[in-house]
């Protein structure tokens, strides 16, 4: 009985002491919950909710960028302790530096100082030639002393500061001219020409009563050497953009005297390499005493011209040699010299089978065929050009020029008026049509689908920017605009009448080459690698935006080297928004810190659980020091 009842005694012992246990731990557990409680409610200020004061941070932050608050993303942790203070070297911030005021219209693939390392045949010197890794600048290219914001649209058309161009050869060299004037602190542009010295309009209107300007048919143009670019300027007027071209030559800022008077303009010269524009792109092609050799070198230059045209497309030539029978002797050249000249570019056009219209005073205009089915005909009598068979004619960077024809894609009848690769809608509704190369399902993986979701989409994002920084949305504020990963240009396609123009960029690492749809939307743009400097003067544009730009180049260059071209290319107080991973933001947000540029990283437009976010940006206005000091920024 005794061995029963002791096993009895201790099981209510270990009952007992397993009750107290229990009574320990809930009286352990509501002590430490009230702690909390008490504590929360102390760090947050005395009864704020959790929620309200979330809402409380958000609304708070300090933010200059454009008088607005923009949705900051906060990084901060939940609790935590006060940081030490910072020692000398973790308080002081990293800066990239100024380069030295001889930088300050620096353009890195037409340095002249690198150039001379080239031969001078076919100008081929003047043509891009990029520094190395080891010459790669890396340093912020100041803006002149005294540098100011560009006039608005449309004056700027007329007028622009001096300090911003402090060049004024061209003042004296084309004074007869009527290209520019020079008047106390600006520049006048009369909108005169070496061949139209009563004006552009005027001019312009001489071009109209030629072929029509006026039906929509006209939309895109390319002006080879265009000096100060007047002939797109007032072609503006008429809802036809041009691509303004000309070197870096003796003509001391002419590309950047177009930039600063907010006409599209980039760096360029007709010598060894293609155009960097796809083929096709362009509704007429002009040239205004524009001094290319265009009957020589078995006509490769008017061949690359029939590149870039568009079937049915124009080709309008004033100045020598057209009317050198009542010019000869002003030109200080000889009848017979002239008369070569223009028999050498009649045989050569001749042979492009394109068509003189008509020639009347001063102005010769030609048209290329709507297609090749006669000129394929008549390559069995003519010969030369050749039809071109490998090449790829969209292919334009670097790419070297050739003697032989591009050719024209197929019609599937044998009309002489059927368009080759389709017929493009008139302007405006070129913007919104399904652009031919879709349509034709040329472009692997892109459908007229993926285009309406496209320009849906930039409408909506678009209109989400504008919230967030009010200089985009201030009508006038901007004029020049950078769009560095174009893809269907829906971006530009959703600022279309705001009074701005934009450089639609095709990257060429991209997977699909989209550059000749931009251009039938009635768009313009160039190729570029983001790995090289662009070919266009420092302060060139007021906005840049930059949509998956560093994720396309992750593990090709060095992210810190393209921020530090877009600086260079940036004017003062302009602005940036960059698209991409926050990761990748995260990292950029720390490289524009260094070039004290503003910003403040927001979520996307679909909200916080996106991982792509939008950075921000505001470049401060900052200019070289005056010429009696030296001191960084």
């Amino acid at each position: 009985m005794a061995n029963y009842r002791w096993p009895s005694k201790l099981s209510k012992l270990s009952l007992r002491a397993k009750h107290t246990n229990l009574y320990r731990v809930i009286l352990i557990a509501i002590l430490c919950a009230a702690s909390y409680f008490v504590g929360v409610w102390q760090h947050s200020g005395g009864g704020i909710s959790r929620s309200s004061l979330s809402n409380h941070e958000l609304t708070s932050v300090p933010c200059t960028f454009p008088h607005q608050t923009i949705p900051i993303l906060n990084f901060a942790a939940s609790h935590t302790a006060p940081d030490p203070p910072p020692t000398a070297t973790a308080a002081r911030v990293a800066q990239i530096p100024s380069c030295g005021v001889e930088f300050s219209e620096y353009t890195p693939c037409e340095f002249v100082n690198r150039s001379l390392n080239f031969p001078r045949e076919r100008l081929i010197y003047r043509e891009r030639h990029c520094p190395r890794k080891h010459e790669i600048l890396r340093c912020r290219i100041p803006a002149p002393y005294g540098y100011t914001v560009p006039f608005r649209w449309p004056e700027s058309r007329d007028v622009a500061w001096f300090a911003n161009v402090p060049h004024t050869e061209l003042t004296v060299e084309k004074k007869n001219q009527n290209w520019v004037r020079y008047e106390k602190d600006r520049f006048l542009f009369p909108g005169g020409g070496t061949m139209f010295p009563r004006g552009a309009d005027a001019y312009i209107d001489e071009i109209g009563r030629l072929i029509n300007l006026k039906d929509g048919s006209i939309r895109t143009a390319i002006d080879t050497g265009c000096g100060v670019a007047s002939f797109g300027a007032y072609l503006m007027s008429r809802n036809i953009v041009t691509m303004s071209f000309a070197p870096r030559d003796t003509h001391e800022a002419q590309v950047q005297f177009a930039l600063e008077r907010g006409v599209p303009a980039i760096i360029g010269v007709l010598a060894s390499i293609r155009l960097p524009f796809p083929a096709r792109a362009f509704d007429i092609a002009h040239c205004s005493r524009c001094l290319i050799p265009w009957g020589q070198y078995n006509g490769t230059y008017l061949i690359e011209v029939d590149r870039v045209l568009r079937p049915g497309g124009y080709w309008i030539l004033s100045g020598p040699p057209i009317n050198w029978q009542r010019h000869w002797k002003g030109w200080e050249r000889t009848r017979d010299d002239l008369n070569s000249e223009q028999s050498q570019i009649e045989r050569v056009a001749r042979s492009l089978c394109w068509k003189k219209l008509v020639q009347r005073e001063d102005l010769a205009v030609w048209q290329k065929p709507t297609n090749h089915i006669h000129c394929k005909r008549n390559r069995i009598a003519l010969r030369r050009p050749p039809f071109c068979h490998r090449t790829l004619p969209d292919q334009a960077w670097y790419t070297k020029l050739e003697t032989c024809l591009t050719p024209l894609p197929e019609v599937t009848g044998s009309e002489i008026k059927e368009v080759a690769g389709g017929q493009l809608a008139r302007w405006p509704e070129r913007l919104n049509a399904v652009p031919p190369r879709i349509k034709s399902g040329s472009l692997e993986g892109i459908t007229e689908d993926d285009l309406v979701s496209n320009t849906e989409t930039w409408q909506r994002r678009v209109s989400y920017y504008k919230k967030y920084d009010q200089q985009l949305a201030e009508t006038g504020r901007y004029r020049n605009l950078l769009d560095m990963n174009a893809h269907l240009g829906g971006f530009a396609s959703a600022l279309v009448d705001d009074p701005v123009w934009v450089m639609n960029v095709v990257p060429v690492e991209a997977s699909v080459n989209t550059l000749g749809v931009i251009y039938e939307r009635g768009l313009i743009g160039t190729y570029q690698n983001w790995c090289e400097a662009m070919s266009t003067y420092p302060r060139t544009y007021d906005f840049i935006h930059a949509d998956s730009v560093f994720s396309l180049y992750k593990d090709r260059c060095y992210m810190e080297d393209i921020l530090l071209e877009m600086d260079r290319i940036l004017r003062p107080k302009g602005s940036v928004i960059i698209r991409d991973d926050i990761d990748v933001l995260t990292k950029a947000k720390k490289i524009t810190d260094a070039m004290q540029w503003e910003g403040r990283i927001g979520d996307h437009e679909n909200g916080p659980l996106e991982r792509e976010k939008i950075l921000f940006l505001v470049k401060e206005y900052w200019t070289a020091p005056a010429p009696d000091q030296s001191s960084d920024p």
